[in-house]
């Protein structure tokens, strides 16, 4: 197994008018992780960030929310790794992800960025060899542009199998603090009892 998780960081935009759009899956995510493992956040001026930590599996891990905005998000996390000292692959970067549908939820280690401006300044700062938890939010309809979509509200029924795929994602953190990474990934990428195609 791989080392153990040390930091979770969800990527999204500050502030109450970017809070309920799709970019924000990663605050989403953390947020609803924060309030079941009882963690309160603070702001954290070196990291540009508010920070909280909590146990998981035994596991004590950072949950980091960024407050630059999403095309700076590697201001934060390339602070992080350089304050706390923790390697790339220490660091799961959840975020929202076109390419997978609504309700769906995949786990990957490296690779490029997709095309979101995030993970691109994250892997400027720190290079690819991080772990993300891609948080399926769809792409729009045809002739739809791409920016009002990312930074639109979703509808409740889309919302809703956004928070089931969130769910999935933090039953499968147990195995992904303790480095059981495969077991995690098996776990995500089964969909009704039959292994779900693409990474």
């Amino acid at each position: 197994m791989a080392e153990p998780l040390a930091a979770l960081v969800g990527l999204g935009n500050p502030g109450p008018e970017h809070g309920d759009t799709r970019h924000n899956a990663g605050f989403w995510f953390l947020d609803q992780l924060a309030q079941g493992l009882g963690v309160v956040w603070r702001p954290e001026s070196k990291l540009s960030a508010v920070v909280g930590k909590g146990c998981i599996e035994g596991v004590d891990v950072w949950l980091v929310k960024p407050l630059t905005f999403m095309n700076a998000s590697g201001t934060t996390v390339g602070a992080l790794c350089r304050y706390y000292r923790f390697a790339p692959a220490q660091l799961l970067v959840v975020h929202d992800e076109l390419d997978l549908g609504p309700g769906i939820v995949r786990l990957k280690k490296g690779g490029g960025a997709g095309g979101h401006n995030g993970l691109s300044d994250i892997i400027r700062h720190v290079g690819p060899d991080f772990w993300r938890l891609r948080i399926g939010i769809g792409r729009p309809p045809p002739r739809r542009d791409l920016i009002p979509y990312v930074l639109g509200r979703p509808g409740q029924g889309e919302r809703d199998a956004i928070d089931a795929a969130m769910g999935r994602g933090i039953d499968a953190l147990p195995l992904i603090a303790k480095g059981d990474h495969q077991r995690a990934m098996n776990l995500l990428h089964t969909v009704d009892g039959e292994a779900a195609h693409g990474a």
